[in-house]
């Protein structure tokens, strides 16, 4: 007996369609409106249903994807491998050096080249790896602000407290 989607999980998966071909794809030129297409939705409700659904834009994931891959290859050292910046830009399906270093320098925080220079390799769980090298989403929350609508600060939060524990 299977049951029927809800209108949202279709949707999703929908999505999730598109999501998995630009993990498949990362390194073609891939545009929104073709990626649109291929899950019938509109241009704008796409982009409105992706950011939706997994808080970024498709064009944001799409870089995020390909500078996590540029990672991946500039951390390979050995000799007979190791590849110039501008080749790993092209590997991974940017057009242009001059965005590519912009952008792996917006979500690494340093650019291609020091990242290549100052990758020591050094023996952790890969588990730690993955989960430390992931480059951040676009417009992550700063470790100081709150992620809930109130926006309280943590002075109005203490004044709070005593006042809930001066009425005990």
């Amino acid at each position: 007996m299977t049951r029927s989607l809800s209108p949202v999980e279709a949707r999703n998966r929908l999505v999730l369609r598109a999501r998995d071909t630009m993990d498949r794809h990362f390194d073609r030129e891939l545009d929104v409106p073709a990626l649109a297409r291929s899950v019938g939705m509109s241009e704008a409700h796409f982009i409105r249903t992706f950011k939706e659904v997994f808080a970024e834009t498709p064009h944001r994931y799409l870089q995020r994807r390909r500078v996590e891959r540029a990672m991946f290859l500039l951390r390979d050292d050995s000799a007979e491998t190791k590849r110039s910046v501008t080749d790993v830009c092209f590997d991974v399906g940017f057009n242009s050096l001059g965005t590519f270093s912009r952008t792996f320098k917006e979500i690494v925080g340093v650019s291609p080249s020091s990242f290549r220079d100052g990758n020591e390799q050094v023996e952790v769980p890969s588990c730690f790896i993955s989960s430390w090298a992931r480059p951040s989403s676009f417009g992550e929350a700063q470790p100081n602000e709150s992620n809930y609508s109130d926006r309280t600060t943590a002075e109005e939060r203490a004044v709070e407290t005593e006042e809930l524990e001066a009425t005990r």
